[in-house]
């Protein structure tokens, strides 16, 4: 074979493989549409965000699913949940197993190297739960009461600095489960619960006029769905789905499934100019 034969079949097979790689891509719009249904990897044992009740699963995220089905479908049934541990919210997607994974999940710029994320649609805090009625009235009675309180929090190794950051002189007693904490808190063991703000919404809700929110939140952080990070037209059609449900047509679906996990309302977007582009 001549050197010129030789460089034309190099050239050939260069054209063939490139021809490939261009025509294998990822559609999964396309792939969701064809087979009907949207499949949604998230947990179930995580009020308000996912659980399971009365054998479905429920929750905020869960909402997040069926506000996709609706964009997708017109119909916000047509999803399918796979209950997944927190660890296999980044594997099963990338193994194709779920289209999408919307489980509470932190946005981090680690996370961002394996996954493309969403636009947000929540932004978690700390927040301080107390009884209603109890000894201080809110937040600035806290930090006035100096070292004289004390703070029960999840098991964690930085939960002593969290605290810290927002009451600096509070004891910090620390538990190995979330009902201990609020155990601590019911039997005055406690002045005070630090978690989740969501989660302090969802308590609050669930036992009107037995707890009451300290008025103060700190540590923020991005709640976002994953998707594959090499499918850019799924990603921008969820992100144009969640945009309008927080800032357009589909607001009051929202709106809706906000309210009934953390008991109020968000702020309705303002017409005339659209506020989220400041």
């Amino acid at each position: 074979m001549t050197t010129i034969h030789k460089m034309l079949g190099a050239i050939s097979v260069f054209a063939l493989s490139s021809l490939s790689v261009a025509d294998v891509h990822a559609d999964t719009l396309q792939d969701v549409l064809a087979r009907g249904e949207l499949i949604v990897g998230t947990g179930s044992a995580n009020p308000p965000w996912h659980f399971t009740q009365d054998g479905q699963t429920v929750g905020f995220d869960a909402d997040i699913g069926h506000i996709l089905a609706q964009g997708l479908f017109n119909d916000p049934s047509k999803v399918r949940f796979v209950n997944q541990s927190s660890d296999a919210r980044i594997p099963n997607l990338l193994t194709n197993k779920v289209d999408i994974s919307c489980q509470a999940m932190t946005v981090t710029a680690a996370r961002a190297q394996q996954v493309a994320f969403t636009v947000p649609y929540y932004r978690e805090g700390v927040g301080l739960l107390m009884l209603d009625g109890g000894d201080y009235a809110d937040y600035p009675a806290l930090k006035a009461a100096g070292s004289d309180i004390t703070v029960a929090v999840l098991q964690n190794v930085y939960a002593e600095q969290m605290v810290h950051q927002a009451l600096p002189e509070a004891k910090v007693d620390q538990y190995e489960s979330q009902n201990l904490i609020y155990q601590a808190l019911n039997s005055h063991r406690a002045d005070a619960v630090a978690t989740d703000l969501s989660t302090l919404k969802w308590y609050m809700k669930n036992n009107s006029g037995r707890y009451t929110d300290a008025g103060y939140a700190w540590n923020p952080q991005s709640y976002a769905c994953a998707v594959s990070p090499d499918d850019a037209r799924w990603l921008q059609f969820v992100n144009t789905t969640l945009e309008q449900a927080m800032n357009g047509v589909e607001f009051e679906r929202y709106a809706a499934a906000f309210e009934q996990w953390f008991g109020e309302r968000p702020p309705a977007p303002e017409t005339g100019f659209p506020s989220e582009m400041r």
